[in-house]
């Protein structure tokens, strides 16, 4: 499904959601002046399109004592060896996000560690030992300015 398939009623459905998921149908019915049983049955299609997936609750990670938060990239021995190495950096609690990127490195991960010792561990502890990796960049972030759904129109 692509942004063309959407008409206004989903579109208005999934801007609510992303402002508060936990907003009960009723309401959202109300809100959007149409019927309980229209809405339940737009966010089961759009569920099943893939388009919502599961609603979770953000973290400030910073409120939990994660005080840095980086941006590594992954250089691999082999590109072929990727989906592998996915799988094992998934097994590491710290990192919260793994892209697949184009050009020298494979692989960019997100990662929120306690300081920079934390940091330091996950990095040479944790990841340069996974085999297929031939060495990293990490980036510092100092705040997440904004971050948000892709626009629907």
């Amino acid at each position: 499904m692509n942004k063309n398939q959407l008409d206004p009623i989903d579109i208005r459905i999934i801007n609510e959601l992303t402002l508060d998921a936990r907003i009960p149908l009723i309401q959202l019915a109300k809100k959007l002046k149409v019927s309980n049983t229209l809405v339940h049955q737009r966010m089961k299609k759009l569920t099943k399109e893939g388009v919502l997936e599961n609603a979770t609750f953000k973290i400030d990670s910073t409120k939990l004592g994660y005080e840095t938060t980086v941006f590594t990239l992954i250089m691999l021995e082999e590109a072929k060896i990727h989906r592998t190495v996915e799988q094992k950096l998934a097994k590491i609690p710290e990192i919260v996000e793994c892209v697949n990127i184009a050009g020298r490195y494979a692989l960019m991960v997100k990662i929120h560690a306690f300081n920079n010792t934390h940091l330091r561990e996950i990095i040479y502890e944790k990841i340069h030992p996974i085999e297929g990796i031939d060495g990293t960049n990490t980036t510092f972030a100092f705040e997440t300015v904004f971050s948000r759904n892709v626009p629907l129109g």
